[in-house]
C-alpha cells in the first residue's frame, strides 16, 4: 500500500499564517560594501510576469516587491507590501491594507491602482506570463484568459490604500501565490513607456534598482536609497558578471575575485572543494523541494504514445546520473520531492528495466527504435547528464541527438512547444512555495502548456486538473484530505508518464570569506542563490 507523507513539522510548514513573524536584522551587519555574483549565461529579463528562471528569480525579488513576502531565509509567510491583510470565513475574499509612503524606483508613490494593474497585466493573455495560471481562483480570470474581458472582476480598488481581492473559490495557496514574483507590483506608466524592453529596464519598488545593464557582460544593481523595510539592504551595490564558466567562477572565487559562483560549484571541482578544510568551510549546504526530471512533448511523435514515454521512463539509469553530480541527490519516482507535503510513500514509479523498455517499444510498433532530440543547458554538468540519457536511449535502440543551448534557449524552445524532450538540469524545478500544488499547475497542468509555458511535455488533462483545483480548494492547507487528493493527482499523472523523474538534489552555495550572514540566506528557500537583501560583507 502507499502512504501519504503527513509529519506534523510538515503540515506546520504549510499551514496558513494567522500571525506572520517579522525578521529580526543582524546585530552583526555592516552598511556598504560591493559583491560580485557570476553566470555562464546572459539574463533574459528582469520582468516579474515573465522571468521564471532560477538565475533572474532572486534578481527580480531584490527590484521588486509583492502583497506578501517571505521571513529571509525561511517558507515563513509574512506581509509585504500589504501592511495588513484580512480574509472572509468562507476563505474567498482577501482585504490586503498597503503600507503608505512606498515609492517606485521613479519617485511615485505605490497605491491599489498599482496592486490591480499589475495583477490584470501578469494575466492578460498578450502579456504571455508563464505564472498567469496561478491566478486562476481569482474571479474574473477566466474571462481575462479568454479574451472576453481585458480587466480581473474580482480585484477592486477599494481607496488609494486599500485593494479586495475575491475569489471564485477557496485557495489555500493564494497567500503564498501574492508572495510570488508574477504578483510583484509595477507602475503602469514605466511598463508602457518601456513596452516590450520593461525587463532590461525594470521599475519596482524592490531593495535595489538596476543602475547599468552591458548585455553578455555584467548587470549593476545599486541601493534603494529610499527603501521602505528599515536597514535594509546592507549592500551599496551587486555586480552580476554573465559570461563566465563556472570553472573559471571558481578559481576567481578562490583569488578574492568573486563572491558568490551563481552557478555553484562545478560537478567536476566538487570533491577537491570539499577536502580542503578552507574551502569547504565556504560552502553552505541546504536542503531544497527540488526535482530535476526530463520532459517528454505528447504533442510530438512518437510521444503521442504512452507505451513509448513509458519506455523511456523504464530506459533511464537514475543512480548512474546521480554519480555525474557526485552523490549530491536521490533518485526520483514521481513529481514531489519527499520532504513534500502530499509525497507518497511506498510508491514505487517505474524501475530501471532496459529489457522491459524494449518490450514497451516493440508494444507501440517500434521495436527498431525512433530518433529524437534532447535540449538541454550547455551549463556542467548538464551536457554530461545529457550524455548519459542518451547513452541509456541508445541501449533501447532510441538515437537523440542533443541540442546543448543556453538556457534562456532551452525555456524559449520548450514554451514554444519545439522540444521532443528537454532534460531540466539547470532549470530543474525547485517549488517557488512549499505546497504540493507548485509541482503541478505551471510544469503539468493545462494552465502551464500554453504558448510560453513551463509545462514543456504539453500535458493536459482535464480529469486531473479538476482534481487539483478540487485539492485546493480547501481554506486549510494542511487538511489530510487534501493532501490525499493531491497524492492521488500524483499518481495518476505518473500513470500517464509525460515525465521521467530523475533526481532530487541537495543545494551547495559557496561564498567568499569576506560574506556575512546567516547560512540560511544562501540557501534561501525562495532565493537562488542567495537572498541579496540581507547578507553583508564584513570587509
Amino acid at each position: 500500500m502507499k502512504r501519504l507523507l503527513l509529519s506534523s513539522a510538515l503540515v506546520m510548514a504549510v499551514a496558513l499564517p494567522v500571525a506572520a513573524q517579522d525578521y529580526t536584522p543582524d546585530p552583526n551587519a555592516t552598511q556598504g560594501g560591493t559583491i560580485t555574483i557570476t553566470y555562464k549565461d546572459d539574463v533574459a529579463t528582469l520582468d516579474p510576469a515573465i522571468g521564471y528562471d532560477w538565475q533572474n528569480w532572486s534578481m527580480i525579488k531584490s527590484l521588486f516587491d509583492g502583497l506578501m513576502d517571505y521571513v529571509p531565509g525561511t517558507t515563513e509567510l509574512r506581509p509585504g507590501l500589504a501592511e495588513s491583510y484580512e480574509v472572509s470565513e468562507d476563505g474567498t475574499v482577501f482585504t490586503f491594507t498597503l503600507r503608505q509612503g512606498v515609492t517606485f524606483h521613479n519617485g511615485r508613490e505605490m497605491t491599489a491602482e498599482d496592486v490591480k494593474y499589475s495583477l490584470d497585466r501578469v494575466t492578460l493573455p498578450e502579456t504571455q506570463s508563464p505564472g498567469a495560471g496561478f491566478f486562476a481562483s481569482i474571479q474574473g480570470f477566466d474571462e481575462i484568459s479568454s479574451g472576453e474581458a481585458d480587466t480581473l472582476s474580482g480585484v477592486e480598488v477599494v481607496d488609494p490604500q486599500t485593494v479586495r481581492i475575491t475569489l471564485s473559490r477557496p485557495d489555500a495557496t493564494f497567500l503564498h501565490v501574492m508572495a510570488l514574483n508574477f504578483a510583484s507590483v509595477v507602475p503602469q506608466e514605466a511598463v508602457e513607456e518601456a513596452g516590450a524592453d520593461f525587463g532590461k529596464s525594470p521599475v519596482g519598488t524592490g531593495a535595489f534598482k538596476l543602475a547599468d545593464w552591458v548585455i553578455g557582460q555584467r548587470l549593476v544593481f545599486e541601493k534603494n536609497e529610499d527603501y521602505w523595510r528599515d536597514g535594509v539592504p546592507y549592500l551599496d551595490a551587486i555586480t552580476f558578471e554573465v559570461g563566465q564558466e563556472p570553472v573559471v567562477a571558481l578559481l576567481r572565487l578562490q583569488q578574492g575575485e568573486v563572491d558568490v559562483p551563481g552557478d555553484g560549484i562545478p560537478p567536476a571541482k566538487f570533491q577537491e572543494v570539499m577536502a580542503d578544510p578552507d574551502q569547504a568551510a565556504r560552502v553552505v549546504e541546504g536542503g531544497q523541494l527540488h526535482t530535476g526530471y526530463i520532459t517528454l512533448n505528447v504533442g510530438i511523435e512518437p510521444f503521442n504514445q504512452l507505451a513509448v514515454r513509458e519506455a523511456v521512463n523504464m530506459a533511464i539509469n537514475k543512480d548512474r546520473i546521480i554519480q555525474v553530480i557526485n552523490g549530491r541527490a536521490v533518485p526520483a519516482n514521481q513529481p514531489l520531492p519527499p520532504s513534500m507535503p502530499g509525497y507518497t510513500e511506498g510508491y514505487d514509479g517505474f524501475a530501471y528495466d532496459p529489457e522491459g523498455a524494449k518490450a514497451k517499444l516493440a508494444e507501440a510498433g517500434l521495436a527498431d527504435g525512433f530518433t529524437t532530440e534532447l535540449y538541454v543547458m550547455n551549463t556542467d554538468p548538464n551536457p554530461r547528464i545529457a550524455q548519459a540519457i542518451q547513452q541509456d536511449l541508445r541501449a533501447i535502440g532510441v538515437e537523440v541527438e542533443i541540442r546543448s543551448l543556453a538556457q534562456a534557449n532551452v525555456i524559449e524552445a520548450g514554451g514554444a512547444g519545439e522540444a521532443p524532450m528537454i532534460w531540466s538540469g539547470g532549470m530543474a524545478w525547485i517549488a517557488d512555495f512549499p505546497d504540493p500544488s507548485n509541482f503541478y499547475g505551471p510544469i503539468l497542468g493545462c494552465a502551464g502548456a500554453g504558448d510560453g509555458g513551463w509545462n514543456w511535455s504539453k500535458f493536459c488533462d482535464e480529469g486531473i486538473d479538476a482534481m487539483a483545483t478540487k485539492a485546493d480548494s480547501f481554506t486549510d492547507p494542511a487538511a489530510p484530505e487534501r493532501l490525499e487528493l493531491w497524492s492521488e493527482v500524483y499518481q495518476r499523472v505518473m500513470a500517464e508518464a509525460p515525465w521521467v523523474p530523475v533526481f532530487h538534489e541537495q543545494r551547495y552555495t559557496m561564498k567568499s570569506a569576506r560574506m556575512g550572514g546567516d547560512d540560511s540566506l544562501y540557501v534561501d528557500p525562495v532565493s537562488i542563490p542567495v537572498n541579496y537583501d540581507y547578507v553583508y560583507v564584513t570587509e
